[in-house]
């Protein structure tokens, strides 16, 4: 068993695709709507990872707070620089001591986005 798909409600639909879409890199793979309810769906396109981002107009307002998703990356730095170039304030890169490093932006939504280098 494996999970599919992680569903993050947004607040604004264009500004959540831009962020994942840049920090992460992944792409949409579909996006359509149902009723007042818009969905997106964005992968890396090898089906290891897909994100849905769900925007309702109507009901609860998501608050990402307490929420953490970490993506793998083998160019921090270049991630990190491109981060401050967006103004996305990411936090210092940090070096834990057991061979990884990271650093930490938050979406659109408050959700804490860590990318991060494991070791090969």
């Amino acid at each position: 068993m494996h999970i599919k798909h992680i569903t993050l409600r947004v607040k604004n639909m264009e500004e959540s695709i831009n962020f994942y879409e840049t920090i992460t890199e992944l792409k949409i793979s579909r996006r359509f709507t149902s009723g007042p309810t818009e969905l997106a769906f964005l992968t890396n396109g090898e089906g290891e990872t897909e994100i849905e981002l769900l925007y309702m107009p109507e009901g609860q307002t998501f608050e990402g707070k307490g929420m953490f998703i970490c993506f793998e990356t083998d160019k921090l730095n270049e991630m990190h620089k491109m981060a401050q170039d967006k103004g996305l304030n990411p936090s210092p890169i940090q070096n834990p001591g057991d061979d990884t490093c990271y650093f930490y932006v938050y979406d659109p939504n408050g959700v804490s986005i860590q990318l991060r280098v494991f070791p090969k």
